[in-house]
């Protein structure tokens, strides 16, 4: 019969269903099947915890398999006994032990005690118990049950429910339950505030949703977990986080661990628990030193070839050249020109035309570059001489006012407008940003070193003008030195 037929919803029968029974009280229907003894003992045969019952009297009526496991006694040898008193509890205790057990008669509620039980074999097991009263049909106490479990059990599975309560309110780190569909599940208050939105609002919403970027690496190495079990070291994955006030990009250092119900006899994976931690912040320092070693090292290679060079000019070059290094895309550098005077270059503005108003801004004349159509080593530049057409407020004019670095960029404009605005500042044209850095020597400013990057890579920072300007020391050192080498240059 279906289930729908057995609770009475329809008397209608199919044509190979048999008459059902009609033996119970008031002609009700009777399941064939075990009666409710054997479902009972069924019952209790099944479960996880050890169980016992007494009657009113104290007699044990119920012994399951469990309860014969932990203290070695059958349920032929257990069942009729009075108490524990002689055979599963010393004689010395017995008296307190039934006292609280049976107290649970009349208490309302669970009662939860511990006890030390005497094994089979005549060891001792300490147990922790929870009793309560079975009342009768009247209501008054019939007798109670008993449940147990070896304290070291109960702790164990105590721990493991604390932690996970811990790790998911008040850890420190993140930690993500994240579903075989990989999507979310349970999201603690780190990895919330990490993900930038509410404990609930990633729940069941796919990674790509909370992440800009790392989502695929990310679904990959659970989808690993899932397969194969947890990666023997945590990874470190680079993430482009979905925030209200635009994407943030963090490094996170991940560990993952699958999760299987402890009920199936067979694993069956439940998700992948994803732990992590924000080490941005020491990702970003570690790379900062690294790049910081990596321009030291430069710096030092070029002064060794530079003290080589037999010319001054040659020994700028080397400056620059290795200047360039995963630093620079290209490079250039200019010279004051000598005052129409005759006085050494670099000694301060040229007076205004007529010896009236404001000074005129310098004039800058190209000494040597990198090749723009490709790869090289820095050439002399080609122009007898003449002054760069720099127009007013050029980088490399305002640099010169500034006695300081300057930073250019053409930010997200389009490749035309930036093509544009790179050639107008007589630059190469795929240049979308720009550093100009003085050259002084002596308390005089012999020129300026532009280092200029194209598209695809990052705008110049503070710590890169810092780099540039060390550069420009070593750089306008060899042109003095130049300078007071050739006395006829005008310069010296």
């Amino acid at each position: 019969m279906s289930a729908s037929r057995r609770r009475g919803t329809t008397d209608e029968l199919g044509p190979d269903e048999p008459e059902p029974r009609r033996d119970g009280p008031g002609g009700q229907d009777v399941p064939d099947g075990p009666d409710g003894s054997d479902l009972l003992a069924a019952l209790l045969d099944g479960m996880d915890a050890a169980l016992c019952a007494f009657d009113a009297k104290g007699v044990v009526t119920h012994w399951n398999r469990e309860a014969e496991r932990i203290l070695g006694w059958s349920t032929a040898e257990a069942v009729g006994r009075h108490g524990f008193a002689g055979w599963a509890v010393r004689s010395a205790d017995a008296e307190e032990v039934e006292r609280r057990l049976m107290s649970a008669m009349h208490a309302p509620g669970r009662q939860v005690h511990e006890f030390a039980l005497l094994t089979k074999d005549g060891g001792r097991v300490l147990v922790r118990t929870q009793s309560a009263a079975v009342r009768g049909p009247d209501g008054s106490p019939a007798g109670l049950y008993c449940a147990f479990s070896e304290v070291h059990a109960q702790i164990d599975l105590e721990r493991s429910i604390a932690l996970s309560e811990a790790l998911f309110e008040d850890a420190s780190w993140g930690v993500v339950l994240v579903d075989a569909d990989l999507r979310p599940a349970i999201v603690n208050a780190h990895a919330a505030r990490a993900l930038g939105t509410g404990r609930t609002a990633p729940l069941g919403r796919p990674l790509g949703e909370l992440l800009s970027q790392g989502v695929e690496e990310l679904e990959s190495v659970l989808t690993h977990v899932l397969a194969e079990g947890a990666p023997p070291a945590p990874a470190e994955i680079w993430v482009g986080v979905r925030t209200p006030e635009g994407e943030r990009r963090r490094c996170w250092r991940s560990g993952f661990v699958r999760l299987a119900s402890p009920l199936a006899e067979e694993p069956v994976p439940l998700g992948v628990a994803w732990l992590f931690v924000d080490v941005t912040d020491s990702r970003h320092t570690e790379q900062e030193a690294s790049l910081l070693r990596f321009r030291t090292n430069q710096l030092h290679r070029a002064a060794r070839a530079a003290a080589e060079c037999d010319s001054p000019l040659e020994a700028a070059t080397v400056h620059l050249d290795f200047a360039l290094a995963g630093f620079a895309d290209h490079a250039l550098v200019d010279r004051v020109c000598p005052p129409a005077g005759g006085g050494p270059a670099g000694a301060g503005p040229e007076p205004a035309a007529g010896g009236d108003g404001p000074p005129a801004p310098p004039r800058l004349v190209r000494v040597t570059a990198t090749p723009t159509a490709g790869p090289g080593p820095s050439l002399p530049a080609a122009g007898a001489g003449i002054p760069v057409r720099y127009g007013e407020g050029h980088p490399a004019l305002q640099c010169i006012e500034r006695t300081g670095s300057v930073r250019a960029t053409a930010g997200t404009a389009p490749a035309e407008q930036a093509r544009e605005w790179a050639l107008a500042r007589q630059w190469p044209a795929d240049t979308v940003h720009a550093l100009c850095a003085v050259l002084r020597s002596r308390g005089r400013t012999l020129g300026v070193v532009t280092f200029l990057r194209s598209l695809g890579r990052a705008p110049f920072e503070r710590a890169d003008a810092a780099h540039a300007e060390d550069v420009a020391v070593r750089i306008a050192t060899a042109l003095d030195l130049a300078d007071l080498l050739e006395p006829g240059s005008g310069r010296s």
